[in-house]
């Protein structure tokens, strides 16, 4: 779709609203996480209470909170050297979210296997960071195909959900990836009007589908939701 197939929003009127629109989804996004995460932090405190729960919980929190925050930060800047800087960390903290999402579930699933599995997803995601904080140049489609292999790299985990997590919370896991990948699409889609704000539509979307996932597990393991 072209500029021209907008009669009442083109050029620099179409540029803004793209904007405010992206810059909309960010702030709730923010928003939502601020108050989400330390609810979603005493919940497992409470529910659950071993230390292993709780770090893992407050890992993901972090790394959503930071991804979210540089996400937005890069997005809304108009200072082009700040940007340059921000697109890094930008980019950095989706691969501490990837590992971040995946490691409570982790936990909670238990077992070696599960163990072992996030240690190589963590080694993968910190030299992922450390190459888009430190590298002279970054290929941005190659990180997406990266992002996503070591997003789906979850379901190495199946057999270890499968017998340590509910039905419910596998289901919406597996809803939340398939959220993710689906935004790729439009992330990839160059030219579409809105494009940015649609991406991090999904990207929000799918952040709160794994919210909940987390959040059923959680309760469920507090003999709350069976």
């Amino acid at each position: 779709m072209t500029e021209a197939e907008h009669p009442g929003l083109h050029g620099p009127a179409l540029r803004r609203a793209e904007r405010l629109a992206d810059m909309a989804i960010h702030l709730t996004g923010i928003a939502l996480a601020a108050v989400a995460a330390p609810v979603l932090v005493a919940i497992a405190a409470i529910r659950d209470g071993r230390a292993a729960t709780i770090a893992a919980v407050s890992v993901y929190a972090v790394t959503s909170m930071a991804m979210l925050g540089f996400s937005g930060a890069y997005h809304m800047s108009r200072n082009p050297r700040l940007r340059q800087l921000l697109r890094r960390f930008d980019h950095a903290a989706i691969y501490l979210k990837i590992a971040g999402t995946q490691t409570p579930f982790a936990v909670l699933a238990g077992g070696a296997w599960s163990a072992w599995l996030m240690i190589g997803v963590w080694c993968a995601a910190i030299a992922g960071a450390a190459t888009k904080l430190f590298a002279r140049h970054s290929h941005d489609r190659l990180s997406v195909a990266l992002y996503l292999a070591l997003g789906w790299a979850a379901l190495l985990l199946l057999p270890a959900m499968w017998q340590g997590m509910s039905g419910l919370s596998l289901v919406l896991v597996l809803a939340g990836g398939l959220l993710y990948s689906a935004g790729v699409v439009f992330h990839l889609w160059d030219g579409l009007p809105f494009q940015n704000a649609i991406w991090h539509g999904f990207v929000l979307a799918a952040t709160g589908v794994f919210y909940t996932a987390l959040l059923v597990e959680l309760t469920r393991r507090g003999g709350g939701l069976a």
